[in-house]
């Protein structure tokens, strides 16, 4: 085609002997109407040899194709996350279900079976008493799990009170609560002050709550203070003041929910250190009497067939790793997913 335009524009000439372009655009126009016609042939030919499907998802299948996709990067980025996500929710669930999962009764004593090891009748063997080491580390489950979460969120609740006060208003108020209430508090040791007081108190559930609590709640208290001493001079909440709002207003709806990001942190953090405290006072003899399953008077109780039932140690002692792990590592993925430069480093 381009060389029979060149011959025509060649042979044509207008009468001043310079060539004319007419014949040459006729032919190009003439080319383009070829190819105009050829175009849709070529497209058919193509889609008869291709067929075209289009599927249409329903919502359901696209959420749960984008939370699978989501679920497959968080296992290859954290899987220590998802090891601690599942053991919480496998804990959980044992603590909410102790009752049906529990073959036997955990304060059922049978001496004929005393100290037998795990076997196909008892899986984890049974203790001194006879008494189903299974049954019991299910029970002792939900005891560690019902005072860790008590624990921490009487202590998170203290925290943010005396902590948003102090850093809020400062002053006289602060320093009264920071140097002279919070360091009294941080100067002795936290296990030592639960000890005493559920020596004065005696044991029980209540008072190991409280026991722990006493001293779990400055930790909050000064991160707490710290961030509203950082959060309280910006733009928006000069803004909130200036319009008229409240104190309390402008402490819950604007500064509270942009602390929160540490705080979650060291609450996750902090439930494996209360499992481990709740275990200690247990193991004393200062946390629930007997005949209650847990997993401190369990270790407590195994100290003197430590070589004759080994089974009495290495069952609870390995409940109380995992718990204590799965709360670690649900920690360290809250931190990572909640603070957006680590997210962006990370690739979540």
């Amino acid at each position: 085609m381009a060389r029979s335009a060149c011959c025509d524009l060649r042979k044509t000439s207008g009468p001043t002997g310079q060539p004319s372009h007419r014949p040459v655009i006729l032919t190009l126009n003439k080319v383009k109407a070829e190819e105009s016609q050829a175009l849709p042939a070529i497209a058919n030919n193509t889609l008869r040899k291709r067929p075209v499907q289009i599927t249409e998802k329903s919502p359901f299948a696209l959420i749960s194709s984008l939370a699978i996709s989501r679920l497959t990067k968080t296992i290859r980025l954290q899987p220590l996350a998802v090891i601690g996500a599942a053991l919480l929710i496998l804990f959980a669930t044992i603590a909410l279900f102790a009752p049906l999962l529990a073959p036997y009764n955990p304060a059922a004593i049978n001496l004929n079976h005393r100290l037998a090891p795990p076997e196909h009748a008892h899986w984890f063997g049974t203790d001194e008493l006879g008494r189903d080491t299974f049954s019991r580390t299910l029970y002792g489950a939900r005891l560690s799990l019902l005072v860790s979460s008590s624990v921490v969120g009487c202590s998170l609740f203290v925290g943010l009170v005396l902590g948003g006060v102090a850093g809020y208003y400062g002053g006289l108020l602060d320093t009264i609560l920071n140097i002279y209430v919070m360091n009294v508090f941080l100067a002795l040791p936290g296990i030592l002050l639960a000890i005493a007081f559920v020596a004065f108190l005696g044991p029980g559930l209540i008072n190991l709550i409280l026991a722990l609590s006493i001293s779990g709640w400055v930790g909050y208290a000064r991160l707490v203070r710290a961030q509203v001493l950082a959060v309280r001079e910006r733009e928006f909440v000069e803004a909130a003041r200036s319009l008229g709002a409240s104190d309390f207003r402008i402490f819950t709806r604007h500064i509270l929910p942009n602390i929160l990001q540490p705080v979650i942190v060291q609450a996750a953090i902090g439930m494996a250190g209360t499992v481990l405290a709740e275990g200690t006072l247990n193991f004393l003899g200062l946390g629930v009497p007997p005949p209650t399953a847990s997993w401190g008077a369990m270790l407590n109780d195994a100290r003197l067939y430590l070589f004759d039932a080994p089974h009495m140690v290495v069952f609870p002692a390995i409940a109380v790793m995992l718990c204590v792990l799965s709360f670690n590592f649900v920690g360290d993925a809250l931190r990572d997913y909640l603070d957006p430069r680590t997210r962006m480093s990370v690739g979540l």
